[in-house]
């Protein structure tokens, strides 16, 4: 009796393991939708980003912001007026709410967050604040970043190549 209690449970295992890979390409999990997914992830951190007229390269995040943003900048290139602010950023809003994920975090010059799901803030310096992380200028030192962001107003531009 054991014996064939063990049995049948090992067989309903098996059966719905077999069944729960079946679901998941039925649920569009296959192997080629996996790929586009990733192709997806390349194509966001295609994003370009204009500082004034200086394009910077940046390492852009991979979640939901910065998926809504290439959106956005895919459509037309998405031009943000930004405003010295505290001596160590520059803000600007987005026109639109993204979606967020707001958690305390210290920022370092070069740092690119979403404030309140619909300002951009590129710093040039360091502030702890609850902002969600959308990417990082690359190859400009702290001093370069200061010369780019901290004298006037900037105009950024994003655009999806």
């Amino acid at each position: 009796m054991k014996k064939a209690l063990i049995i049948m449970l090992v067989i309903t295992l098996s059966v719905l393991t077999s069944c729960a890979g079946k679901d998941e390409v039925r649920q569009g999990h296959s192997p080629e939708q996996k790929t586009e997914n990733a192709e997806e992830s390349a194509e966001m951190r295609s994003i370009t980003m204009m500082i004034n007229d200086e394009k910077v390269e940046v390492t852009w995040e991979n979640n939901e912001s910065v998926k809504a943003l290439a959106e956005l900048a895919s459509e037309s290139p998405l031009v943000i007026d930004t405003s010295m602010y505290g001596g160590f950023e520059q803000v600007g809003s987005i026109g639109t709410t993204l979606p967020n994920s707001d958690v305390n975090i210290t920022t370092k010059p070069g740092d690119i967050v979403l404030y309140s799901g619909s300002n951009m803030v590129v710093f040039y310096g360091s502030n702890s604040w609850s902002y969600t992380r959308l990417g990082q200028i690359e190859n400009l030192s702290e001093s370069e970043l200061e010369e780019l962001l901290g004298s006037n107003n900037v105009k950024i531009t994003l655009a999806v190549e």
